[in-house]
């Protein structure tokens, strides 16, 4: 059986179930998110509590502790993507969620900030549901609805980002620091319950076969659709965090009140996260109805000259306004990332394909720290915004540039 045979009866026989798993998909990576995400106002306090005194030291573990997870899980993806092809992606959500419940359980009883960043390891290696839930998401979705499907999951997956540090600043006064991560824990043991015995996939020992026999990349007969999307998958990544290290600073010069800077500061990262949310599923149901790629090309044309203004504003709520309206612009990219992966490469490689996808992201969201960071402290922080947006529109010209030419009869197969 070809793996077009094999796509057309996978979309025939889950009908029934891929609407149900796309809600539990949606709860439970909203789930796991929330519960990766809400150490981050407590971290340096409990690195603290763990036995680490100097001041640079707390700070030094703190940023090691957050990134092992992401360092780990980028070298992982592609790996639980290829055996998600071959054995089930139900089984990688469900290893997923076991594997997270016993780690992020276990950072509540550690004794030394070596168990705590090796557990944060673990959580990177062993990890990986709202990843694995796209793959599951995209491969078992009608086509035609693949890219509103995945901006609704895409949706979750930035709330649980959002919600999840309000969860952890609230949590510790009130239950402890140490029975945070035990509450998060069982957060994830639900969404282990619901994957388990709510999810629905298909059995398919012709698409076993076929994955076993596939070499994956090799397997993918136009290559340049899918490295567009691994470069626009780390371009967002990268847009999203370059700006992160200098927002603090960059409010303080337009803040006269020094007292609020934090707080704005806050409310400039969440607009953009909120743009996002409100976004994604209206341009996933776009791009089904006018295509993929003028929706990734145009989003990331707009995110780009979003940017300019946001190196010359003058009060920071000018600067909230442009980071929300920019947050919308990427909130399709996303979904839309995902479903022409999908459509351009054999079911047997999707979970493959869409791994590496996974793993450019987590490139993106490392290395938009670090060049920000030395940008603004070398250049200026206005640079930062200049050279991002450069890139986003370099990445809108090369998107447009290697579209496929049926490009709209393509995302519609």
């Amino acid at each position: 059986m070809t793996d077009t045979k094999w796509d057309a009866a996978v979309v025939d026989s889950s009908s029934i179930y891929w609407k149900r798993n796309l809600v539990i998909s949606l709860l439970g990576s909203f789930t796991t998110i929330v519960a990766m995400t809400l150490l981050l106002p407590f971290l340096p306090l409990y690195v603290e509590e763990l036995g680490v005194s100097d001041h640079a030291a707390i700070v030094q573990w703190s940023g090691v502790a957050y990134g092992a997870t992401f360092l780990a899980a980028a070298f992982v993806a592609p790996l639980w993507g290829r055996l998600g092809d071959i054995y089930g992606r139900k089984l990688m959500l469900v290893r997923a969620s076991a594997g997270m419940t016993v780690a992020i359980s276990l950072m509540g009883m550690a004794d030394n900030v070596w168990q705590l960043v090796a557990l944060r390891l673990f959580v990177g290696l062993a990890g990986g549901y709202s990843s694995g839930s796209m793959v599951l998401v995209a491969t078992q979705t009608p086509k035609d609805r693949s890219a509103w499907a995945l901006g609704v999951l895409a949706s979750g997956i930035m709330a649980g980002n959002l919600v999840g540090p309000l969860i952890g600043g609230a949590l510790p006064p009130l239950i402890g620091i140490r029975n945070t991560f035990l509450a998060a824990g069982g957060m994830i043991f639900v969404a282990f319950l619901a994957t388990t015995f709510l999810i629905k996939e298909e059995k398919s020992p012709a698409r076993k076969q076929a994955a076993k026999a596939s070499s994956g990349w090799a397997s993918i007969s136009d290559k340049r659709p899918v490295i567009a999307m691994l470069a626009t998958g780390l371009l967002l990544m990268l847009a999203n965090m370059s700006i992160e290290p200098i927002i603090t600073v960059y409010v303080a010069q337009l803040t006269e009140d020094p007292g609020k800077v934090t707080m704005i500061a806050g409310i400039v990262m969440s607009a953009a996260a909120l743009g996002s949310i409100l976004s994604a599923s209206r341009l996933g149901k776009l791009a089904d109805r006018i295509g993929h790629w003028p929706v990734i090309a145009g989003a990331l044309a707009v995110a780009g000259l979003l940017l300019i203004p946001q190196a010359l504003v003058t009060n920071s709520w000018q600067l909230i306004i442009l980071r929300f309206l920019m947050g919308m612009a990427l909130g399709g990219l996303l979904p839309c990332i995902s479903a022409v992966i999908r459509h351009s490469v054999p079911d047997s490689a999707a979970g493959s394909i869409l791994g590496l996808s996974v793993s450019s992201q987590y490139v993106g969201q490392v290395a938009g720290p670090v060049l920000g960071g030395f940008v603004g402290g070398h250049i200026g922080m206005r640079a930062v915004f200049v050279g991002t947006s450069v890139l986003l529109i370099a990445g809108a010209a090369y998107s447009w540039l290697v579209r496929p030419r049926n490009a709209a009869t393509a995302d519609r197969k």
